[in-house]
């Protein structure tokens, strides 16, 4: 069974995760109601889970850099069918940003990834890192009775090594050519070229990254999801993108941050926790100089 407790959360946050639950359902069903097919009507959010710095207890209210960390969620759906996030979840989206910009009903920025529990299983049963960590470490908000997580395998680390290292020879290189054609374009005069190849060089980037060290990467093109998952396996990546100006933050690839409201004091920089350690420091040969 997975953790239920919120008790390590201020009343303000468990207020807001209640609320931002209660719309992630209510687009949800909204959205499966406008299907004409028996089959489309049938979605079901089976679990929601909170991973991240909320579910471990570290998370970050930085008002001198503007850093606030993310509430991070998987939903876990009952078929992959429900999966599509423009399909079934943009107008969630929506919501939870109107929710933090323009009604202020949310203090925190929301970020969620959505799987079929078929798909999360079958995660778990390879091995995979960044699930195998929501299972041991995440907070369940919500779970149907009936439908386990299955029991994480351990990889091998010369499994890991090597799964990691393809990734990375195939990410890495395309982030370079990506960034090398922005540089182009913006040589030629071509600035909507150049927008789109360093949009496509951080996505590559990120996914390298996250790839690398987990495993994982989620599929979406959306930088906020991939560099909040990304500053949670390791905070020194918050610097890539300054928030200590108001031009800076609406270059962060994140929904404006409203003002806190919780009720504890905000985290320092100085209380960021360390950088999650990654595989490769396990891996044989591997070299910590």
């Amino acid at each position: 069974m997975m953790r239920t407790d919120l008790d390590h959360l201020p009343a303000a946050k468990r207020r807001e995760l209640e609320r931002v639950a209660r719309v992630l359902f209510d687009e949800f069903e909204d959205a499966v109601k406008t299907r004409l097919s028996e089959k489309r009507k049938g979605g079901r959010i089976l679990k929601l889970i909170l991973f991240g710095s909320y579910a471990r207890g570290d998370w970050v209210e930085d008002r001198a850099s503007g850093y606030l960390s993310d509430y991070d969620l998987l939903v876990v759906v009952n078929s992959d069918t429900f999966t599509d996030l423009q399909t079934w979840w943009a107008r969630a989206d929506d919501h939870l940003v109107r929710e933090l910009t323009v009604t202020r009903h949310l203090a925190t920025p929301v970020n969620f990834i959505v799987h079929s529990l078929r798909d999360v299983n079958d995660q778990l049963a390879h091995g995979r890192p960044f699930f195998a960590d929501i299972a041991r470490d995440g907070i369940a908000l919500y779970e149907a009775l009936g439908h386990p997580l299955a029991a994480p395998r351990q990889l091998a680390p010369e499994e890991v090594r090597a799964e990691a290292q393809r990734h990375h020879d195939h990410w890495f290189p395309l982030a370079a050519h990506a960034l090398k054609l922005a540089q182009d374009s913006m040589a030629d005069g071509v600035p909507r070229d150049a927008a789109f190849m360093l949009h496509q060089a951080v996505e590559r980037a990120y996914n390298g990254v996250l790839l690398v060290l987990t495993l994982y990467s989620p599929k979406s093109h959306r930088l906020g999801v991939l560099r909040s998952i990304a500053e949670n396996l390791d905070p020194r990546l918050i610097e890539a993108w300054p928030r200590d100006t108001r031009a800076a933050r609406r270059a962060t690839p994140a929904p404006p941050a409203a003002p806190s409201r919780s009720s504890s004091a905000p985290m320092s920089r100085r209380a960021i926790p360390p950088p999650m350690k990654s595989p490769i420091a396990n891996w044989p040969g591997s070299s910590t100089a």
